[in-house]
């Protein structure tokens, strides 16, 4: 063993000698006895705890304060007709189950059967063409072209018709 070696064992052990004060635990058994020559004390009962009333968060349907506001100009709303509205007998499509505001349109893609439109919402990206539908207003597309996709929703008017409305999904660049 290398001289530095040894020194340094030679100090480790002389380090874990001092560290020792034997066996005199006197000190301790002291106060061990005096503890126990104390009275009992009395437990304090756990605290009572009052529940409160839950709280029912009830503006989930209402509309969202980040959004812009619709302005309502009751003289120039225009009003439904008895021969616009949706189908009930038709069967929804996948896309119908989702808000249409969170479908972006990434692109296009043309073959022998037709253009189609990109969408990127719902969990993925979608390839739809003319006549498909999405959103939850029964929004048919009307149109494709490679810079937005054309949808007529059918909503209602709030006097017992219904009203076409047409969206538009612009192309959202750099996606």
């Amino acid at each position: 063993m290398s001289p530095i070696r040894c020194l340094a064992m030679v100090l480790v052990v002389l380090g874990l000698a001092g560290c020792g004060k034997g066996d005199d635990v006197s000190d301790l058994d002291a106060y061990m006895n005096e503890v126990r020559l104390r009275p009992p004390g009395k437990i304090e009962p756990t605290p009572i705890f009052r529940s409160y009333p839950t709280f029912t968060y009830s503006a989930a349907n209402l509309r969202s304060p980040f959004s812009r506001q619709v302005r309502v100009d009751l003289a120039g709303q225009k009003h439904g007709a008895r021969n616009v509205k949706p189908d009930p007998a038709r069967v929804k499509q996948y896309l119908e189950g989702f808000n249409i505001e969170q479908f972006e349109m990434v692109g296009t893609i043309s073959n022998a059967t037709g253009s189609f439109a990109l969408l990127r919402g719902a969990g993925g990206v979608h390839r739809l063409k003319v006549g498909d539908y999405l959103g939850r207003n029964d929004g048919r597309i009307v149109a494709i072209s490679g810079s937005q996709v054309d949808v007529v929703e059918i909503v209602p008017d709030g006097q017992g018709a219904w009203l076409e409305r047409p969206r538009t999904i612009p192309l959202k660049e750099h996606s």
